[in-house]
């Protein structure tokens, strides 16, 4: 099976910074695969050299098997993330414009199943400016998938959204997913890509540090954390040899164990001076995988 989206040895610099480094990553087609990575990573600037929106100073990128894009960027949908509908347009209006620029069929058909889905029936003949930012958000995201494309680009689309508004994105992503749809979509989100996504890709300091599928990722890891409730919370875990560091969630923590820590010797010392409500050995999160990688702990020349 061809890839939807393959990368080999991509750079891209802006002046003196090499915001994309040797980037080289295959999306396999009809997945959900996820970038993740802080703010100034590369993240969006991959996906715009995707979109063809920049070009790679050296590298090759192919998109459904053809090299640079051309005719098949036709077929590609881009939520960028930096929102920007024409206010004075109304929503129908602007659907179909949008729709009529990707050559797509029966625009108004698609147009209406899509504003009922969303619970936008009525707002077809109202302007642009007249919604609210999680309604102006749904069009936006209409806009990028009313023409059925083959692949689907999402920056933040969850983004602002309140838990309603964003489980219906994330319903409709599924549905597209189902239906052969290749889905990209960056997010600060740790649990969305824990659980949204087929494969999980990483970019820190413009180079690829994660890539593959959660669990792959987690066995790089290993079951070397800890989770915990305890009356006192954080306050309460004693200062042990064999604890690397810990994430603090307020009502959970998190233990990092050094490597060959015995995690029955914490169990011990919580038990002699506080009441442990639930104590779990783990693997860790992509969060903690994510802080221990980006995080200001972590080590400048670590590499997964």
């Amino acid at each position: 099976m061809t890839p939807a989206v393959e990368l080999c040895g991509v750079t891209k610099s802006f002046q003196q910074l090499k915001a994309v480094n040797d980037l080289s990553l295959t999306v396999p087609e009809g997945s959900i695969y996820g970038f993740i990575g802080p703010n100034g990573s590369g993240k969006t600037t991959t996906l715009r050299m995707i979109m063809n929106i920049f070009y790679p100073d050296s590298g090759s990128i192919r998109v459904l098997g053809r090299e640079n894009g051309g005719p098949c960027m036709e077929q590609v949908g881009y939520l960028p993330e930096e929102r920007g509908l024409y206010k004075k347009m109304k929503v129908g209006e602007i659907l179909e414009f949008y729709g009529n620029l990707k050559r797509a069929q029966n625009v108004r058909a698609e147009m209406k199943s899509w504003l009922k889905r969303f619970e936008l029936s009525s707002w077809a003949d109202k302007k642009v400016e007249t919604l609210s930012k999680g309604m102006s958000q749904k069009v936006q995201f209409i806009s990028a998938v009313i023409f059925r494309p083959r692949l689907l680009i999402l920056d933040e689309p969850f983004s602002g959204l309140d838990p309603v508004n964003a489980e219906g994105i994330k319903s409709a992503i599924l549905d597209l997913r189902s239906q052969g749809v290749t889905v990209i979509l960056s997010t600060h989100d740790m649990s969305v890509a824990e659980t949204l996504c087929d494969y999980i890709f990483m970019i820190f300091r413009g180079r690829k540090v994660l890539d593959g599928t959660l669990h792959s990722i987690q066995d790089q890891y290993g079951d070397d954390t800890v989770r915990v409730q305890v009356d006192g919370g954080k306050a309460a875990i004693p200062d042990l040899d064999v604890i690397e560091g810990i994430n603090d969630y307020g009502q959970v923590q998190e233990i990092h164990l050094k490597r060959g820590g015995d995690p029955q010797i914490i169990l011990k010392a919580l038990l002699d001076r506080t009441r442990v409500r639930s104590f779990e050995l783990t693997r860790p999160s992509l969060h903690d995988i994510f802080l221990r990688i980006a995080g200001p702990q972590a080590k400048e020349n670590h590499h997964a």
